[in-house]
């Protein structure tokens, strides 16, 4: 059933190397296409990480309905997400990758078998002490965390809060243009703004509404800039990324849906994506 949520538009991945080539974003570099079956390959392969989490709130807030179900926000995107990422890097890279994600918890001792984790929309979200001791536990020892979809003022402040809670001694720093991270595998003049493809398509616009996330957001004039950010301990060594004011996710998960969206956002979506992960494994 979750391999029938992966994209099967046939022109998409002739599109999405196309579309690399012609802005300069194809590095040439790439696999088969193809997964290798777990018994082949065993563990040591790449595998995405969703963290689960809880936050506070009620309906709109720790969690929302949207497709016919509820759906608690750290679970926004997933698992339709990274079965897309997973498959693209496949075909885009050479990395050995397991096509299935895997979603734990911080306290989760299988999480240290795993080099890269992924938060989603974590605008409301809340960690207790146990979870941001195994957080900077994880992070210490060398693993590495991308922080995606959320937006404005207060959800920033949130994160915020949570990482002064987990690690007092570590901060936040806006990347600049030409940081590493931009330029790894395919060059980047930004981090791309991605609205969800439901705004996209009622607005036109390449950002999410301000009636849409937690207030105070700084509306329009704060939601139009995307900033990328990364978490540095007290060595230096950034530990985190975060993507703040933009939806990487989203980009993944509905490239296939409409041409359009995948033209315009979901192809910078992947070559950041590949970014973030070559720079978070080799630093």
């Amino acid at each position: 059933m979750r391999r029938q949520a992966r994209i099967e538009k046939p022109r998409s991945i002739l599109l999405l190397r196309v579309v690399l080539a012609l802005i300069g974003l194809e590095n040439g570099a790439r696999g088969d296409g193809s997964f290798s079956s777990r018994g082949e390959w065993g563990e040591d392969r790449f595998r995405m990480v969703r963290i689960r989490y809880d936050s506070v709130g009620g309906n709109g807030e720790a969690y929302y309905y949207y497709e016919g179900r509820l759906w608690q926000r750290w679970e926004t995107d997933f698992p339709r997400a990274e079965l897309n990422f997973l498959h693209r890097l496949a075909e885009l890279t050479s990395l050995m990758t397991d096509p299935e994600p895997l979603s734990l918890s911080l306290t989760d001792p299988r999480l240290l078998s795993h080099p890269f984790i992924f938060m989603s929309d974590v605008g409301w979200q809340r960690l207790g002490k146990e979870e941001q001791r195994a957080l900077r536990a994880y992070l210490e020892q060398g693993g590495f965390l991308w922080v995606d979809d959320f937006w404005g003022d207060a959800e920033w402040e949130n994160l915020v809060t949570m990482s002064q809670a987990a690690f007092p001694d570590w901060t936040w720093r806006a990347l600049p243009p030409d940081h590493a991270l931009l330029r790894m595998v395919y060059p980047l003049k930004q981090c791309p703004q991605v609205p969800a493809r439901l705004f996209y398509e009622s607005t036109g616009l390449p950002f999410d509404p301000p009636w849409m996330h937690r207030q105070p957001n700084g509306g329009e004039a704060d939601l139009s800039q995307v900033h990328l950010r990364g978490l540095f301990d007290s060595r230096g060594r950034m530990v985190a990324v975060a993507t703040h004011n933009t939806d990487i996710a989203d980009g993944w998960e509905r490239e296939g849906e409409d041409e359009e969206y995948f033209m315009k956002f979901s192809v910078h979506t992947y070559a950041l994506g590949i970014n973030i992960l070559v720079f978070a494994m080799t630093h």
